[in-house]
Parts: structure tokens; sequence; C-alpha cells
């Protein structure tokens, strides 16, 4: 187990570096020129020789190698250096933005999580084909819907239609009940398709029809018998997607208005900073590498028969 828990330490650190080198690379070819967009302004009275000295401040180094040297260490000490948009260090902008989308990428991903447990066992459990037929179209349909799109369909709905949820103003809970559905919807689409296939194949095993032959219930087999042997692949798909929640969020805090990592992410994009840019990125690699290793230490937990795989 300790050997299997340091080799996919590796891997994930060896992920972490690799993402934060293209980011890095990337980042440094786009077009334009932040430093200039952001000083060479008449208005503010710069000379050339300060302009260079406040490229160097934010470069960290004369060469492009020294200066990605100096970035690197910088990440591995905690300090992601200043925003060129507002001189303010990149990691206080990240403070302030990450609570917010912490509350919603959680409270989605539980949200998604719940969505697709209903769907999957409530298709398992049905014996009536055609509600079964529904049930399983509806991921079809969730996975199809643009974010943006829902985001607004929800708000003309349930804000300016049905006055249920207000768009501006109310308590914190009612400010994410639609940006939180909006999120868990195209997430709990890929979840409740595997989970519900991992059922249907779970269900065919020999083993199902001799509990039942022992008087379980159809609800007592589904529940204690099939869920935990059909919840491995369904989890690898939940580590995946949550991943996706970054980007997620990105789209729903814009078209909600919310403060976070998503609209920290616009304003960087906009302005073109790019240490809070390199910074959400590593930072989005970090929680994808952290959940996805999480999920790998589960399986030996989850199914005895990796224990002796992984030993």
């Amino acid at each position: 187990m300790a050997r299997y828990l340091l080799l996919r330490t590796g891997q994930a650190t060896l992920v972490l570096w690799a993402a934060f080198t293209t980011a890095y690379v990337l980042l440094q070819l786009l077009p334009g020129d932040s430093i200039l967009i952001k000083f060479q302004n008449p208005e503010l009275g710069l000379s050339p020789q300060q302009i260079a000295e406040i490229r160097a401040r934010y470069d960290g180094g004369a060469s492009p190698l020294a200066a990605y040297a100096t970035t690197l260490l910088g990440f591995l000490r905690g300090d992601f250096g200043y925003s060129v948009d507002t001189g303010t260090p990149v990691v206080e902008r990240l403070a302030e933005a990450l609570p917010a989308t912490a509350t919603l990428a959680g409270a989605g991903f539980l949200l998604a999580v719940l969505i697709a447990v209903v769907i999957a066992f409530a298709a398992g459990y049905s014996r009536t084909s055609w509600i079964r037929g529904a049930l399983l179209a509806v991921p079809s349909l969730f996975v199809s819907v643009p974010v943006f799109w829902l985001g607004i369909l929800l708000i003309q709905v349930f804000s300016f239609r049905l006055g249920l949820v207000p768009v501006i103003g109310g308590s914190e809970i009612q400010q994410l009940i639609l940006p939180v559905l909006t999120l868990a919807v195209p997430i709990a689409a890929p979840i409740a398709q595997i989970l519900a296939r991992s059922i249907d194949r779970v269900q065919a095993q020999p083993f199902v029809p001799v509990v039942a032959a022992k008087g379980a219930s159809r609800w007592w087999i589904l529940w204690r018998h099939v869920a935990r042997n059909a919840a491995l692949p369904a989890l690898t798909v939940a580590g995946l997607t949550f991943g996706e929640l970054i980007a997620g969020s990105v789209v729903t805090e814009t078209v909600f208005g919310r403060n976070g990592i998503g609209r920290l992410t616009e304003q960087a994009v906009n302005a073109q900073d790019t240490p809070v840019m390199l910074a959400v990125v590593v930072l989005a690699t970090v929680v994808f590498v952290v959940v996805n290793l999480a999920v790998d230490v589960l399986f030996p937990v989850l199914d005895p028969r990796l224990r002796t795989a992984v030993a």
C-alpha cells in the first residue's frame, strides 16, 4: 500500500509540474504585453527606465529560463507574484475569491451527486420500461444544455416569472440556489450515466438472484449489494468531473454576477494579467490532482480485491 501511495503521489507531482510548465509557456506566448498595456499610459508619466524596472520585478529574471525558475520556486514557496492589474499579491486576490467559489463548487458537486444517484437508482429500481427509458434519457438532456443558457433560463423562470428566488439581494442561501443548480446539472449527467450502466451490469451478476432467493427485497439488494459494486466507475467519473467545477464556475459566476475564482479569471483574461491566470491554472490543477489522488486511495478501501493488487 505504501508503494502504491508513493507511486500515485509521484504521478500527481509530475502532472502538477507539467501543468505549470505548459501554462507558463503558453501564457508567455500570448500576443500583447500586459506590462505595456497597464503602465505605458501617458497619464501615469512613467519613463522607459521605470517601465523596465517594473518589467524586471514581474518577470523575475533577465532570461526566460531564469524567469521560469524564479516563478517555479516562488510557487513552491507559496509566492505567486503580484497582479499586473492591481499591483497586489496574487495570493491575496486568490484568498479573497476562493471562499465564494469553494462554497459554490462544493454545494454544486454535492447536488450533482445527489441528482445522479436519484436518477440512476430510480432507473435501476423501476420495472416500467417507459419510466426507466425516460429516466435514462435525462442525463443526455442535462449534458446537452449549455451552462450559460441554463443559468439565464433559471433566472427567467424562477426569478422574473415566478419570483421565487431574488436575483439581487436576498440571503446568502437564496443567492446560491440558482448558481448551484446551474453548476450541478451538467456535472450530474456523466455521473448518472455511468452509475446507471454500472447498476445494470452488477444486477446481471449471478449473486443477485442468489440474494433474492434468500428473501431480500429489490430495494435491499439494490442498496446493500449492487450499490457498492457499482460505485467504483461512478467514483472515477465523479473525480474527473470535479475538475470541471473551476471551468464551470467561470461561466456561472459571470452569469449570476458572483465574485469568485470565475470572476477573477474573467478579469485576469481581460487585463492579460498573466500572474493571476497562471495561479488560477495551477490552483485548478491542484484541486483536480488532489481529488483524483483521493479517489485512487479510496479504490482499495471500497473494493477488497484491489488491496492485494496494491499491497
